[in-house]
């Protein structure tokens, strides 16, 4: 039986017990917080760029307004700061809650915006960088590209292993080097995902198949990284993001976006954008027709909230 005496010490022990906590979570909260802001500032990587002709004001995040990115896979090697293998483009509507995403084929040919040049899209960050990629799908899609993404694509392994692996269904039964991967809801870890990605040839849909994957592990990526239970290995991914990741946004516009576009993750909605192929001397291109492209246009700038 509790005396007087012990029933009085109990608020106290209650007390103490629920300040250590709160303690507790605040340090926790702070450690995480240092390691975000460390990581993000080893992303950051802003480029030298007149504001988009494509947009008569700059956008605020602060206020919800919807916003553009483009997503560059490149395939960096020593010496060689490679090619945009993949170029997706990402367009965010708060109101409507939803996310458009749209793979872009690199070998599609059109005006390469600096260089003077008509070449496959993807040519254009190997020519001019971001700035360059950035000014041509602008041109391309006559939308305003408001931030950039780079993530270089041999690390991408280690981002889908700091989020534990993802799920996605395979829709082609098929081998790619010493992976195979079966028709239906696979797993994957950091190398299956990156050789799921890169198979084409072998793909009775070629690149567009490709571009399907892409997305698959793009938002399978997202979903796991913004679950609850991969706060437990935010030191991995935030290691993984501030060795392979470089963007233009900054710390303060990712709060923003996590607080006020946060329900846009759970509504990606895939475009895609088809054309022919043709040989141009012996080189092989996707010819993108005018009314394909503006529909694709059509449908992003209604999206941003942009006259037609």
């Amino acid at each position: 039986m509790i005396g007087k005496k012990g029933r009085k010490k109990w608020p106290r022990v209650l007390a103490l017990v629920f300040i250590l906590m709160i303690v507790s979570a605040c340090a926790y909260a702070f450690y995480v917080y240092n390691s975000l802001t460390s990581a993000v500032d080893t992303m950051q990587e802003p480029i030298q760029r007149e504001k988009s002709e494509k947009r008569e004001e700059t956008i605020t995040l602060k206020e919800r307004e919807p916003f553009s990115v483009l997503m560059l896979g490149v395939d960096e090697r020593q010496g060689d700061k490679g090619r945009s293998d993949t170029m997706i483009v990402l367009t965010v509507n708060p109101d409507l809650k939803s996310v458009k995403m749209l793979s872009i084929p690199r070998d599609t040919r059109t005006d390469i915006i600096g260089h003077g040049t008509e070449d496959k899209i993807n040519h254009a960050y190997a020519f001019g960088d971001v700035g360059m990629a950035i000014d041509t799908v602008e041109d391309f899609l006559d939308i305003p590209i408001d931030y950039y993404i780079k993530m270089n694509m041999a690390g991408f392994k280690d981002i889908v292993d700091a989020v534990n692996g993802i799920d996605v269904t395979n829709e082609t039964d098929f081998n790619m080097g010493k992976f195979h991967f079966n028709e239906g809801s696979i797993h994957l870890n950091g190398s299956e995902a990156l050789s799921y990605v890169r198979m084409r040839k072998n793909d009775p849909n070629g690149d567009f198949g490709r571009q399907q994957r892409q997305r698959q592990v793009i938002q399978g990526v997202i979903n796991k990284g913004a679950s609850f239970s991969s706060l437990t290995r935010f030191d991995d991914i935030f290691a993984a993001l501030g060795k392979n990741v470089k963007t233009d946004i900054t710390f303060n516009e990712m709060m923003d976006i996590q607080k006020n576009y946060k329900d846009t993750r759970n509504n990606i909605q895939q475009l895609t954008i088809e054309g022919d192929g043709q040989y141009f001397g012996d080189i092989w291109y996707l010819i993108v027709p005018d009314e394909e492209r503006q529909r694709v246009q059509g449908e992003l700038k209604d999206h941003l909230g942009l006259p037609q």
